[in-house]
């Protein structure tokens, strides 16, 4: 009787102790993440980590490495739509932390790129670009607007189309070159195939952007499109 009784404390405690199981595994990935640092994560627990904060309630390494697989890898999620991101089980908290790590990623690669002239930083220019637009589903044309030494200005997305074209008007171009002083211009867009080749429209509107912007004194440095894992610059095939 007496053994019983003290045993029933033990039981109880142990009733009352509900805290999630997988509250010490976030403590460790955190713990990790700072000591040894992002690198030490594999990717399904990096996007664990990420989604801590906007799911406090449940386990996310399921649906961490259900979304890699989803999409396709890191990348190709943190580049997914948001419509697409909800499509596979996130809410909008799921939805915006993935989204501001993106675009803090796409930021810092930006701010070395206003430092220093960009046509002496071209591999940094190439990652940049990369990460921004490789993994995009639809084609999107964007311009790097430089001064003049070719330090970078801005950089505007004028137009996205479809899978396999994007209307560009060589007169916006050069109209917004001339509203932001720039004197100079790197052209980029993105094949969602994969294949960076050159098109024929895409080597036409690059020769319309050159003949329109010269008279101006708006040199265009190259038209640069991004594939996957692969780019093509313009300006070594010797198209500009």
């Amino acid at each position: 009787m007496n053994a019983s009784r003290r045993r029933k404390p033990l039981r109880l405690a142990e009733a009352l102790d509900d805290t999630p199981h997988y509250h010490g595994h976030r403590e460790r990935l955190r713990q990790r993440l700072i000591a040894a640092g992002a690198d030490s994560l594999p990717d399904y627990e990096l996007v664990e980590v990420i989604l801590f904060a906007s799911n406090p309630r449940s386990d996310v390494k399921p649906l961490a490495k259900d979304l890699l697989e989803r999409f396709g890898g890191f990348a190709e999620l943190l580049s997914a739509d948001a419509e697409a991101l909800k499509g596979a089980g996130l809410g909008l908290a799921g939805v915006a932390a993935l989204k501001s790590v993106r675009e803090a990623a796409l930021r810092l690669m930006r701010s070395e790129l206003h430092q220093r002239p960009v046509v002496g930083s071209w591999d940094k220019l190439i990652d940049y670009c990369t990460a921004h637009i490789a993994h995009g589903s639809i084609e999107e044309f964007h311009i790097l607007f430089l001064d003049r030494k070719n330090v970078l200005i801005k950089h505007e997305q004028q137009q996205r189309g479809t899978i396999d074209h994007t209307p560009v008007y060589p007169r916006e171009v050069v109209k917004r070159a001339l509203e932001l002083q720039a004197s100079a211009l790197i052209l980029v867009h993105n094949h969602p195939s994969g294949d960076p080749t050159p098109s024929r429209a895409d080597i036409a509107v690059t020769r319309d952007i050159v003949k329109a912007a010269a008279p101006l004194g708006v040199t265009v440095h190259d038209h640069l499109i991004i594939g996957r894992g692969r780019h093509t610059s313009l300006r070594d095939l010797g198209l500009i």
